[in-house]
């Protein structure tokens, strides 16, 4: 498992997290995505306090649907933990002792496994976005683009668009990986991307509005063959935000190493919002200089923000002290703070 170390990935084994999504969401991820620069969620839905979503469900221009985020740096700050989807109560936990409201709250889908509505409602209410990653484990990702899945995901859109709020979606993460079925070595790039188009289009032909598409990728790193992402980008037209998934595992390891190049990647194909859709520090890299080191790191490359995984796995990612609690509550509040016209605190 000393790759699994060096790539920092994954908070539980990729077989639990591919292969059954329920107990994934279980025993998974606390993600944490950064919320600092809300000038433009001013009128949205993210804010540390309550704020309510109809007001995010406002048109912002003719060009852009009700539905759009806000896609300014520094915007978010999201959360994935024990227990979600099948409960809210970890969330409020989290809140409780970080004194940090998350915006956005992660969860993990099985292929088949319906959308969460009573889950993302309760998000809702609480003013923050459900963030959907859609693992296909162990089916043919070349039937999906053939349309052998459509009746699961006509159901699977009709459900989103009835929910009448933003969701963030995002399907077959880490594919630039080795681990999952649909990723690298196990299906070819251009099978993967037929089926995220084919998705994208099925979702727009039934005229499903509330959807941000983000396309979500692993760290580069060479000596443990995880490639550049390139080969799996479908085309800026079917995506909204890129997402990266990177783990601090070493002292040694900073922003500019763990997702440095990887941003340099994403640049040569796009200037879409990117998100640090995955992140946490092992407690041997050293937590309260690492969370430290990420809000510095965000705000310098201009992303939007960051989803902290706080499970335990292959590696513990949870925070494990007060001082790495204290770290992520001052992280926060000073993100927060730094952007002009961030509304709500800590």
């Amino acid at each position: 498992m000393a790759d699994t170390q060096r790539l920092g990935r994954h908070r539980q084994s990729p077989q639990d997290k591919a292969r059954a999504p329920a107990r994934q969401r279980r025993t998974s991820l606390i993600v944490i995505i950064s919320a600092a620069g809300m000038a433009v969620i001013v009128a949205a839905v993210f804010v540390v306090h309550s704020i309510a979503l109809p007001t995010l469900n406002a048109p912002t221009s003719s060009h852009r649907n009700q539905y759009t985020l806000p896609a300014a740096p520094d915007s978010y700050i999201g959360v994935y933990m024990h227990g979600i989807p099948q409960s809210y109560a970890n969330v409020r936990a989290f809140s409780t002792a970080t004194h940090v409201k998350p915006d956005v709250i992660l969860y993990y889908s099985g292929w088949e496994e319906p959308f969460q509505t009573k889950f993302a409602a309760t998000a809702a209410d609480n003013g923050q976005v459900p963030l959907v990653q859609i693992n296909p484990a162990g089916i043919n990702i070349s039937a999906i683009s053939d349309g052998q899945y459509d009746g699961y995901l006509k159901k699977y859109a009709l459900a989103v668009r009835a929910y009448h709020h933003p969701v963030i979606l995002s399907f077959g993460h880490e594919m630039n990986g080795y681990w999952y079925s649909w990723g690298y070595t196990h299906t070819s790039p251009a099978t993967f991307v037929a089926a995220w188009q084919h998705i994208v289009k099925l979702f727009r032909s039934l005229e499903v509005r509330n959807v941000t598409w983000l396309w979500t990728i692993n760290t580069i790193h060479a000596e443990t063959r995880v490639p550049s992402p390139n080969p799996w980008w479908p085309g800026s037209s079917y995506v909204t935000w890129v997402g990266i998934d990177g783990y601090y595992v070493s002292p040694a390891d900073v922003f500019s190493s763990v997702f440095g190049p990887t941003i340099a990647a994403v640049r040569t194909l796009t200037r879409k919002p990117i998100l640090v859709a995955e992140t946490a520090s092992s407690p041997a890299a050293g937590q309260p200089a690492k969370i430290a080191d990420l809000f510095a790191g965000l705000r310098l490359y201009g992303l939007l923000g960051s989803v902290w995984f706080d499970s335990t796995g292959v590696v513990d990612w949870r925070l494990n002290s007060p001082a790495a609690f204290e770290a992520f509550r001052r992280g926060a509040e000073a993100y927060r703070k730094a952007a002009p016209g961030t509304i709500g605190q800590n």
